[in-house]
């Protein structure tokens, strides 16, 4: 039938395909995060319609999990958590989950939510438990930062600060300010940190970064050009900021930081007393310092 279609109708349909591959996850995630699930998932349906169950309609349904999740409606998020997981292994293995870039993103969030609705709904025990179970499945994937990060959400805090290579923290309240060169949230949190270490003198400041195999503008760039380019985006943007920023990759792993900013406060005994992937304000971030400070 295709060669019978005219050629222009043939470009216009293209054309529409290419704009829904474009605007499928962004437009389902709006309709998702706004509680429209209805309308989410008719986004979805209609989509695979006419392009099929693609890795990008995965990680667009894998929305509704997250959306629901951010609703409380924990039975629907488990729903849509489940559905999600299901399409991805229908597609690949933990072997082959990184040869394409949407079903990790759509993996992850499914793992995610499922965690964070049995840490709710049964207690962290259980939600790190499942968690830690996914890791062991998943540990050499892209998403073992993510799966890091929602166990350290799930049981960071109170228990003692993960090692930092090639820093000792010192006995007096720290911040870990985990940051990306690329980051504008980053940046944007700079004056935060800055004011809070006018206002306490004994907070100590660490910003470990890392590397992600591109410089300026996006382009390729070995570790040397990289971390020529990182101490440049720290002169320009961070100057303020007293901060040594140590790059390693292992940190950022083991501390969960698939999102930038991550801010951690460790008390004088190294003990991590906040874990907050993320922005922060300083009306937020003022108080918890003070505590911190007080101990």
């Amino acid at each position: 039938m295709a060669e019978n279609v005219p050629w222009s109708n043939r470009l216009t349909h293209v054309l529409i395909s290419s704009l829904l591959f474009f605007t499928i996850v962004g437009d389902v995630r709006t309709a998702a995060t706004s509680g429209d699930f209805p309308g989410a998932e008719k986004l979805v349906r209609d989509f695979r319609q006419s392009a099929g169950t693609t890795p990008e309609s995965i990680e667009a349904y894998s929305w509704l999990a997250r959306g629901a999740l951010a609703a409380k409606k924990y039975d629907e998020a488990l729903r849509y958590a489940g559905e999600t997981e299901k399409q991805v292994l229908k597609l690949a293995t933990a072997a082959t989950l990184d040869k394409e870039s949407h079903l990790p993103i759509a993996l992850g969030a499914a793992i995610e939510v499922k965690g964070q609705v049995l840490g709710t709904v049964e207690g962290r025990g259980s939600g790190v438990g499942y968690l830690t179970g996914e890791l062991a499945k998943y540990g050499k994937t892209s998403i073992r930062t993510r799966l890091l990060k929602n166990i350290n959400l799930l049981s960071l805090e109170g228990r003692k600060a993960p090692p930092i290579k090639g820093v000792k923290l010192p006995a007096q309240p720290v911040l870990l300010f985990f940051w990306a060169h690329w980051c504008g949230d980053c940046k944007a949190m700079a004056p935060v940190i800055v004011q809070l270490q006018k206002e306490f003198p004994k907070l100590t400041v660490i910003g470990p970064t890392k590397h992600y195999g591109y410089a300026e503008s996006g382009n390729d760039a070995t570790p040397v050009q990289e971390t020529a380019y990182i101490v440049s985006i720290q002169k320009k943007f961070y100057a303020d900021l007293k901060m040594p920023a140590p790059i390693d990759e292992p940190t950022f792993s083991n501390y969960g930081a698939s999102t930038t900013p991550t801010l951690v406060l460790v008390n004088r005994q190294g003990i991590v007393r906040l874990y907050h992937p993320g922005r922060m304000t300083l009306e937020e971030m003022r108080p918890l310092v003070q505590k911190l400070v007080s101990e």
